[in-house]
């Protein structure tokens, strides 16, 4: 992530706090729901001498505000602190004390969720990867659901003894005990303090509190970056073939801090932590969650730490595609990885009563369908519910539907479950159409009846069908497995996208990798579906999401670890990012599949991976921690927001003049302000970014080259020749980008290419035109209710011209809350979700601003609510809105770190729906804001 932070952490707020509802019988009980996890980042230098060790500091500091608080856990090596329950009154009071850098809320994290060797050329070239003992020594961790060590993808047959430098350990729980490690699995743990303090006990009875994995997805991408080789795999006979994760040879390590509900930050800075104690080389993490700061952001903080141990970190870009912005895990210490494709499908082909055939993917294995055509029916018209036609649980009607084919759309519930609920209302089979939210990107899966899924394109034509003949019928054909497939890779339609949301200057996603249909292994506790009624069991599972990816980069960036053991963890990101390919062999550009057009650096980053040309780059883009800690200093973090990320006592040098267009990144991201075509007023805007090469190859000349792709945006790279002559010379060059006149938001791209005639180093570049920094604002004024002054945030918009939409959240002090949660649409295209018992107002918009676009929305702010006290509104901007989502603009307070002098502020602004159907929040902002008593408007900001 997946803006869709606020409305999933709402959503899921919603069913945390019915859970507190039921379960707080005692008034301690109740006091104790007032709180929420805090994770408290400490100067440890500042430790008083009257110590002698942090944790009792610590301890004293923590007693001091509360003392029933004891510590979840205690943070020493990519944090210094701890976290605990605190009050929001708690919490400020701890984080006024001397020594303490800050206090941040808890926050959630969410889950991005045979053939690929060959795919990626490994096959081909097993020489040049002669690095089986040292692969050995290499330990990939991997934080996730935990995994179900049985399966034959963690046998541990030929390897050695457990590498020397490991300091992990075992942990035993629920179904898992130490002997469920090996040579191969050597270390399992397990973290769940956080997630049990925000949601409640874990139910042992349906989820193993222990390193097991009852869910699957942590199995998955952890026996696909590491997993050994197991010959004859397959899922029900598709992808049959050899299955081996990327370093198959790479020793293993599962931290479990995923949850039936989510992955929260304390559990995840705790696993981060023992990881890096730990030794671990490589870390990967198919997860993310909202768009912080990087200093607030519990995986960049982490990941900050084991950067500078020398390990890398992998994690996915997020499930969100295809609309921009939406790209996570935006740290630039982080190399961030998006979704492509393979060449391989599994057809499954609808055959009309018309004699016309249409092609889709299915993985369904069982009984076939009669060889005669079946009765083919619409699911909008086999059910009396507004959304029949989505085959939402408890919508068909079984005497219009037994004994026949249902096509359902897709959307509103998950793929499989449509299926689901067409098998026990008496269907005989379905087929699963694409709206135009998903385009023609299908997807395979495992379904319990036979079933296909198809693109918009056919979707639209079948339903034509349907509508057109009066005893439509239909069967289903499936084709097994087929390879070769083109073109591929292609970009897959769910897959984050850039530009950086957080830092524009910075390329995101940095590259792609598979991560659709990918076979891996699977938990024994669940069925390939993960419904609760699949009785069926499977070692291996056919399933798609930038979660699949990320560990694909992860285990070759093991296996590059091993082959260059003197190259820094920065050299090997680069090595992948400068020889990736966005063309195919016949000089294509990469397509993006929801559009069916070329993607952009902004949809594949630096290009799809590589890595048998990442073994010999010729010269890479290096970073150390010195580089990113001035990058920190160019984004004028202050010292203590940057020493939460450093954990120690560090100074942007007041002469030096850190700049973002300097960081040595292995791409370029420009953006530049848009100005008008044909106006006057449209001027031509220069900048310059600066890069250093370092050689890690033979002497060499290198020769650049430009590709661009706008005719707006011109590219020149001075000088034009860069000579080596010995390894790790370094050498500085200069790119000037000049842009003209063009609309706002709009994008281009081109490429830098150095080349000596043997290695070809690639370089991405995006630019993109933004609009300035005034598309929200937010005013805060005096607003007079029954005598007393209430301090007051609001939010304005102008849209088309002059029409207006407002959203004001007034200050209460004194008010009492609950912990049940109303969702509610209001019919004129505005939603709020907000807490019963507070004073929500809904007027039609002010004299002069937009009636048909949205609503003036009032709230009352309350003092907590349990879990994350905030209070969030929301404007629909939409005419004819699509279950109540964007485009709109939200104006979230967090309470947590609000009071009646200070507002803490997340604005956003919504362009539209992602490819999930979720909001897509493409500008946001937190600010703290000061609330003081004046006449009228006392202050005014820009959010970018």
């Amino acid at each position: 992530m997946e803006k869709k932070i606020l409305m999933k952490f709402l959503m899921l707020l919603s069913a945390v706090l019915g859970f507190f509802h039921v379960s707080t019988a005692s008034m301690e009980e109740k006091n104790d729901v007032q709180k929420r996890t805090y994770i408290v980042h400490m100067a440890k230098s500042q430790m008083p001498a009257s110590f002698a060790e942090h944790t009792h500091w610590y301890d004293s500091s923590l007693k001091s505000v509360s003392d029933s608080a004891e510590m979840l856990y205690t943070y020493n090596t990519v944090v210094h602190g701890f976290s605990t329950r605190l009050t929001v009154e708690e919490s400020q009071s701890l984080e006024s004390q001397p020594g303490i850098l800050s206090v941040f809320p808890e926050t959630k994290y969410d889950l991005h969720t045979t053939r690929t060797p060959r795919f990626l050329g490994l096959d081909k070239t097993p020489n040049l990867f002669p690095v089986s003992e040292s692969l050995t020594e290499i330990i990939v961790g991997v934080l996730d659901t935990g995994v179900w060590p049985e399966i034959k993808s963690f046998d541990d047959t030929g390897f050695g003894p457990v590498p020397s430098k490991w300091k992990g350990t075992c942990e035993s729980g629920t179904n898992f005990t130490a002997s469920n490690c090996n040579r191969k699995l050597i270390g399992a743990r397990f973290f769940s303090k956080g997630y049990e303090a925000a949601v409640g006990p874990i139910d042992i009875s349906h989820e193993s509190k222990s390193p097991r994995d009852d869910n699957g997805h942590g199995t998955h991408t952890s026996s696909t970056a590491a997993g050994s080789v197991v010959v004859g795999a397959s899922l029900f006979g598709y992808a049959s073939g050899s299955a081996r994760g990327m370093a198959s040879r790479a020793r293993l390590a599962m931290y479990k801090v995923c949850w039936s509900f989510g992955c929260f930050a304390s559990d995840i800075l705790a696993a981060m932590d023992k990881a890096v104690e730990d030794n671990v080389n490589v870390l990967s993490l198919s997860l993310g969650g909202q768009f912080n700061d990087y200093f607030r952001d519990a995986i960049a903080i982490g990941a900050f730490a084991a950067m500078e141990k020398g390990i890398l970190v992998s994690c996915s870009a997020g499930n969100s595609g295809p609309t921009h912005y939406s790209v996570g895990n935006l740290a630039p210490w982080i190399t961030t990885v998006g979704a492509g494709t393979l060449d391989r499908d599994f057809p499954a082909y609808v055959s009309l009563g018309n004699g016309l055939n249409y092609s889709g993917v299915s993985l369904y294995k069982g009984a076939s369908l009669p060889k005669m055509m079946l009765p083919f029916v619409y699911a909008g018209n086999a059910s009396n519910d507004t959304f029949g036609n989505l085959c939402l649980t408890g919508t068909m009607i079984p005497e219009k539907i037994s004994g026949k084919i249902v096509l359902c759309d897709r959307g509103g519930n998950a793929r499989v479950e449509k299926g689901a609920v067409v098998k026990a209302a008496g269907g005989a089979g379905m087929v699963l159409a694409n709206i135009a939210a998903h385009g023609e990107e299908v997807l395979a899966d495992a379904h319990l009846l036979p079933a296909t899924a198809v693109g918009q394109k056919a979707g639209d034509k079948i339903k034509k069908y349907l509508f057109s003949d009066p005893n439509p019928m239909a069967t289903i054909l499936f084709e097994g497995t087929k390879v070769g497939i083109e073109p591929s890779p292609v970009v897959a339609a769910f897959s984050s996208r850039g530009p950086n949301s957080l830092t524009p200057e910075i390329l995101k996603p940095d590259l792609i990798a598979p991560g659709v249909n990918i076979i891996a292994g699977w938990t024994g506790s669940q069925g390939p579906t993960g419904l609760p009624i699949d009785t069926r069991r499977v070692e291996f599972n056919i399933i798609s999401g930038t979660s699949m990816s990320c560990p694909h980069v992860s285990g070759l960036a093991a296996m590059l670890m091993a082959a260059k053991p003197e190259w820094s963890i920065a050299a090997i990101r680069s090595a992948f990012m400068t020889t990736a390919y966005t063309t195919y062999k016949n000089g294509h550009s990469i397509l993006d599949v929801s559009t069916g057009k070329p993607s952009t650096p902004f949809d594949h980053g630096a290009g799809h991976v590589d890595p048998v040309a990442a073994l010999n780059p010729g010269l890479v883009y290096d970073l150390d921690v010195n580089d990113y800690l001035g990058f920190l200093c160019a984004l004028n973090y202050t010292k203590q927001q940057i020493n939460i990320l450093a954990r120690k006592n560090f100074t942007c040098d007041p002469t030096n003049k850190y700049s973002l267009t300097d960081f040595n990144y292995p791409s370029f991201s420009v953006p530049l302000l848009g100005t008008q075509v044909g106006r006057r007023s449209g001027r031509t805007m220069v900048v310059k970014y600066s890069r250093t090469l370092t050689n890690v190859g033979s002497p060499a000349t290198y020769n650049v080259s430009v590709s661009l792709k706008s005719k707006s945006v011109m590219v020149s790279v001075d000088p034009v020749s860069l000579s080596f002559s010995q390894l790790n010379e370094k050498k500085t060059y200069t790119v000037t980008f000049t842009a003209g006149p063009r609309p706002t938001n709009t994008f281009s791209s081109g490429r830098i290419i150095w080349s000596d005639g043997e290695h070809v180093v690639k370089t991405d570049s995006g630019s993109l035109k933004l609009s300035g920094r005034k598309d929200f604002s937010f005013i805060e004024t005096n607003y007079i209710e029954e005598g007393r002054n209430t301090p007051e945030v609001a939010v304005r918009e102008k849209i088309d011209g002059d029409e207006m939409v407002e959203m004001r959240v007034l200050f209460g002090v004194d008010l009492a809350c609950t912990n049940e949660v109303e969702q509610r649409k209001e019919p004129i295209g505005s939603y709020i979700d907000e807490k019963v018992g507070t004073d929500v107002e809904e007027t039609p918009c002010e004299e002069g601003s937009s009636r048909k676009k949205g609503a003036c929305v009032e709230g009352t702010l309350m003092e907590g609510d349990g879990f994350g006290p905030r209070i969030n509104l929301e404007v629909n901007l939409a005419n004819e809105p699509i279950e109540g989502l964007g485009p709109g603009i939200n104006l979230e307070v967090n309470l947590a770190h609000s009071s009646k002098d200070k507002a803490n502020i997340h604005l956003g602004k919504s362009l539209g729906i992602n490819y999930n159907g979720e909001e897509d929040v493409v500008l946001s902002k937190i600010i703290d804001l000061e609330l003081k008593d004046k006449d009228r408007i006392i202050k005014e900001g820009k959010a970018q």
